[in-house]
């Protein structure tokens, strides 16, 4: 696999399963398409674990997810982001935002967030 620390050139796309679960036929797809579109086109194709949901996140679904993968004959620099190892990156980002007086809370319960989705189909943009 590529070295992480490399630079590169050109468009960068990613896939960013959770180790939730296995992957299935739409996952390897994305995947497929996301490698696709970087490798056609002199970019690189990322693979980020999106493993912030530290209840559900297990260690075998993430090796089967590198596993899966490399079956389908994917490569990706190493190291894995890992999104649960810049949990302090994330936690800066918001401070700044904060200091800018830009961040504002949701009061919204999940319902209410449901019934503006499904209100989205009868918008005049479609």
């Amino acid at each position: 696999m590529r070295d992480r620390q490399s630079p590169h050139h050109g468009p960068v796309t990613r896939f960013a399963p959770s180790p939730t679960g296995l992957l299935h036929l739409g996952h390897a797809y994305a995947a497929l398409v996301a490698a696709d579109a970087a490798n056609s086109s002199g970019g690189v194709f990322l693979l980020r674990i999106d493993d912030i949901d530290r209840a559900r996140s297990r260690a075998e679904f993430e090796t089967a997810i590198y596993e899966d993968l490399s079956w389908l004959g994917l490569e990706w620099p190493k190291p894995v982001y890992r999104q649960s190892d810049h949990l302090d990156t994330y936690q800066s980002a918001l401070a700044a935002l904060d200091g800018l007086g830009v961040l504002y809370p949701c009061f919204c319960t999940r319902k209410q967030i449901q019934e503006e989705i499904a209100r989205i189909s009868d918008a005049p943009h479609g």
